[in-house]
C-alpha cells in the first residue's frame, strides 16, 4: 500500500472509530444482567464521569491523523505506526456493537485494540508528538486501563473471582502494565496520564465502599506520576538538544 493511501486509510478509520458510538447511542457500559453473576456497581470499574475522556481521544486522534494526511502523508517517520493503528481503529469501530452482545468477545477485542495501539505508540514519531504520539498515548493509556477492567468484569461476572478479588487483581495488573510501558517508552506522558485518570475514577467509585481497592488505585495513580514526570523531562531535554 502506498504511503499516501495508508495515511488516507488511517484518517478514514479514525473517523469511523469516532463515529462508532452512533451505532449504539444508548451504550453506557455493560448491563448487570449480561453476566451470569450480575455486576451491579462493580468495584473494578471507574466512576462514570471518567468515560468522558473518549471525547478528548476521538477529537485528538481526528485532528492528529488529519494533520498526518495533509502534512505528513509520505513522511517515513509516520509510516511505521499507521498499520498497527489501523488495526486498532478498525477493531474499535466494531467494538460497541459487539459489547452489547457479548462481554467476553468485547474483552477479547479490546485487548486486540490495546496491543495494536501499543505497537503504534512505540512506533510513533518523536517529531510531531502533539499530532501523533500524544493522542495515541492517551488512547493506548485508556485502553490499558479498560482492558484490565474488562477482564475484571468477566472474571467476576462469570464467577471465577468475587468482585473484590477481581478488582484488586486487575487494578494491580493495570498498574504493572502501565508502569512497564511508560518506563520503557521514556516519552509520551499522555499514556500514563490516561491510566492515572482511570485509577482516580476507581478511587471515586470505591470511596464510600471498598477502601482497600480505593487505596490500591490511589497508590497506583501516585506511583505512575514518577514515570510520567521522567518521560516529560526526557522530552524536554531532547527538545533542548534539538
Amino acid at each position: 500500500m502506498s504511503p499516501r493511501l495508508l495515511a488516507a486509510l488511517t484518517a478514514a478509520l479514525t473517523l469511523s472509530f469516532a463515529a462508532s458510538p452512533l451505532l449504539v447511542p444508548d451504550f453506557g457500559g455493560f448491563e448487570p444482567d449480561q453476566f451470569p453473576v450480575p455486576q451491579v456497581a462493580p468495584p473494578v470499574q471507574p466512576a462514570g464521569y471518567a468515560f468522558a475522556i473518549w471525547g478528548v481521544i476521538y477529537l485528538w486522534l481526528i485532528v492528529g491523523m488529519g494533520f498526518g494526511l495533509l502534512r505528513r502523508a509520505q513522511d517515513p517517520r509516520w509510516q511505521a505506526m499507521r498499520a498497527p493503528l489501523c488495526v486498532s481503529l478498525a477493531v474499535g469501530t466494531s467494538w460497541l456493537p459487539v459489547a452489547v452482545q457479548s462481554p467476553v468477545w468485547a474483552a477479547v477485542l479490546i485487548w486486540v485494540m490495546l496491543l495494536s495501539a501499543l505497537l503504534a505508540l512505540y512506533r510513533a514519531p518523536e517529531a510531531d508528538r502533539i499530532w501523533a504520539a500524544y493522542p495515541i498515548g492517551l488512547y493506548a493509556g485508556w485502553l490499558s486501563a479498560a482492558s484490565c477492567v474488562a477482564l475484571g468484569l468477566v472474571s467476576a461476572g462469570y464467577g471465577y473471582l468475587d468482585a473484590q478479588a477481581a478488582a484488586l487483581i486487575f487494578v494491580f495488573i493495570a498498574l504493572v502494565l502501565a508502569s512497564a510501558v511508560q518506563s520503557s517508552l521514556r516519552r509520551t506522558p499522555t499514556y500514563a496520564l490516561a491510566v492515572i485518570w482511570a485509577l482516580v475514577a476507581v478511587v471515586v467509585q470505591n470511596r464510600a465502599g471498598d477502601q482497600l481497592i480505593a487505596a490500591l488505585a490511589a497508590g497506583g495513580a501516585a506511583a505512575l506520576l514518577i514515570p510520567a514526570y521522567k518521560a516529560l523531562r526526557s522530552e524536554r531535554r531532547s527538545h533542548e538538544v534539538a
